[in-house]
C-alpha cells in the first residue's frame, strides 16, 4: 500500500510538473514526460473510463503487460505449475504460462560463470559458455514438451488445465546438438548420452543417441526471447517429442557414453508397470493425445450451435486425424484441424456443434500419421495392468447435463 501511495505521489509530481511545462514549452513538452515515464503495472484497473477516447491513454512501456481484465494463471502445486489450456488461444504458449515441473526448484545462473561441458567417447572434449554457443549456426523449432505424469483425475469438478495441464508449446532457438558434436570426433561405440542439469538435484537423464541426435537442440531462446528461468537459463536440451523429463534444464554438461547411465530418474521413477509383473524402461517418446478445452469444466452453454475447439499432439510425429463425439462416442465425427499442421506439435482443432439442449457427453480421440489412436482408459488398464502412471494418455471427455454445464466425465465409463 505505501508502495502504491509513493507511486500515485510520484505520479501526481509528475503531473503538475507536464502542466507547468504545458504552459511554456507547449504539448511536446508533456508527451515527452509521459513517453519516459516508467509504467507500474497496476493489478486491477484504477479507474474505468466510460469513454476512453475522451482521454489520454496510457504511455507506452519498456515491458508490455496483459490487460488488467485478462488473468490467466498457472495452476500451483508444491514440485509443478499448469498451463491454463481452456483460456489460451491458438497453439503458442507464452511463456510465463509453460508448464513447470522441478525436482529441487529454479536456480538462479549467472550465463556468464555458466558452461556446458560435452565430453565421454569423444576425441575433443569441450566446454562452451553461453556466448560460444551462440557462435555456433542456430535453428527454431516449434513443438510441445510434455511431462510424462500428465494425467489426473477423480472427481467431476476438473477443469483442461487440472486435468493435462503438464504440457505447453514454444518456439525454441538453439544449435543442433549434431552441429556441435560433428567437430568433436564422437567415437563408434558412443551409443548414448547422459545429459545432466545444474539444479539442486542434480537432474540427470540417458538418452538414446542415435533417436534423439537428428533433432536435439541445445536451445537458448523461447518464443523470441531468452528461455526464462523456470525453463532452463541460461540453456536447455529440446528433444521434440520424448518425455519431458529427459529434456534437461539449467543443461551443464553432456557425457557420450556406450550404455544409459541407470540414473535416479530412470530406475526408482520414470518407469511404467506392465503386465506379468514387468517394468518398461526408456519408454521416451510421448503417444497421440487430445483434449477438449471448451466446452469444458466450469462453463455452462446455451442450447443451439457451440464450436467445441480443442488441442491434439503426438511425440510420433504429426496429427493426422481429430474426432469428436457428441453422444457419449455411439457416432464420431471428423474434426477441423487448423493448419499448418507441425511434427511433433500441438495441433489446434475445432468441430460445429448445434446442441439440443438434452444432457450429453462429448469425447475427442486423435489418429497420429504412423496410425496411432488414442485409447480408452480401460484400454490402457487392460494392457498395463495399471490404472495409471506415466504416459498415461486416455480419451477424456465432458458431460453436459440438462442446464448446459460442463463436468468432467468418468474415464472408466468412456468405450
Amino acid at each position: 500500500m505505501k508502495e502504491r501511495i509513493q507511486t500515485r505521489t510520484k505520479r501526481s509530481l509528475q503531473i503538475v510538473a507536464g502542466i507547468i511545462l504545458l504552459a511554456s514549452m507547449g504539448f511536446a513538452g508533456y508527451f515527452y514526460i509521459q513517453s519516459h515515464e516508467q509504467i507500474i503495472e497496476p493489478d486491477v484497473p484504477s479507474q474505468i473510463v466510460v469513454d476512453p477516447s475522451k482521454v489520454q491513454g496510457r504511455a507506452t512501456a519498456e515491458v508490455g503487460y496483459r490487460s488488467p481484465f485478462e488473468k490467466p494463471k498457472k495452476l500451483i502445486s508444491t514440485t509443478s505449475a499448469r498451463t491454463p489450456l481452456q483460456d489460451l488461444y491458438g497453439t503458442i504458449t507464452p511463456a510465463d504460462l509453460h508448464f513447470e515441473r522441478h525436482h529441487a526448484g529454479i536456480p538462479e545462473i549467472d550465463p556468464e560463470q555458466h558452461e556446458l561441458l560435452i565430453h565421454g567417447l569423444l576425441a575433443k572434449p569441450i566446454r562452451l559458455t553461453l556466448a560460444d554457443l551462440k557462435r555456433y549456426p542456430s535453428v527454431s523449432r516449434i513443438c510441445f514438451i510434455e511431462c510424462s505424469g500428465n494425467f489426473r483425475y477423480g472427481k467431476r469438478e476438473m477443469t483442461p488445465q487440472e486435468v493435462c495441464g503438464l504440457t505447453s508449446q514454444s518456439e525454441w532457438t538453439g544449435v543442433l546438438l549434431s552441429t556441435i558434436l560433428k567437430d568433436l570426433g564422437v567415437k563408434s561405440s558412443a551409443k548414448w548420452f547422459l545429459a545432466e542439469g545444474a539444479d539442486g538435484a542434480l537432474m540427470a537423464r540417458s538418452v538414446p543417441l542415435e533417436e534423439a541426435l537428428p533433432e536435439a537442440i541445445i536451445a537458448y531462446g523461447q518464443n523470441g526471447e531468452a528461455i526464462r528461468p523456470q525453463q532452463g537459463y541460461p540453456m536447455r536440451l529440446v528433444i521434440p517429442g520424448f518425455e519431458g523429463n529427459t529434456q534437461i534444464k539449467w543443461l551443464r554438461r553432456i557425457e557420450l557414453t556406450d550404455k544409459p547411465v541407470m540414473t535416479r530418474e530412470e530406475t526408482s521413477k520414470y518407469t511404467e508397470k506392465i503386465k506379468d509383473g514387468k517394468i518398461r524402461m526408456f519408454s521416451l517418446v510421448m503417444d497421440a493425445r487430445s483434449i477438449i478445452t471448451y466446452p469444458a469444466y466450469p462453463k455452462t452453454i446455451e442450447k443451439g450451435w457451440q464450436e467445441i475447439r480443442g488441442i491434439a499432439w503426438s511425440g510420433r510425429g504429426k496429427v493426422k486425424q481429430v474426432l469428436v463425439s457428441t453422444d457419449n462416442g455411439v457416432h464420431w465425427n471428423e474434426a477441423h484441424i487448423q493448419g499448418p499442421v507441425l511434427e511433433k506439435a500441438h495441433t489446434a482443432f475445432r468441430f460445429m456443434w448445434n446442441w439440443d439442449g438434452k444432457p450429453t457427453r462429448i469425447l475427442s480421440k486423435v489418429i497420429d500419421e504412423t496410425g496411432y489412436v488414442q485409447p480408452t482408459y480401460n484400454e490402457l488398464v487392460e494392457a498395463r495392468e495399471s490404472k495409471g502412471g506415466y504416459h498415461f494418455n486416455p480419451i477424456v471427455g465432458w458431460d453436459i447435463d440438462k442446464n448446459g454445464s460442463a463436468y468432467l466425465a468418468k474415464v472408466e465409463d468412456i468405450n
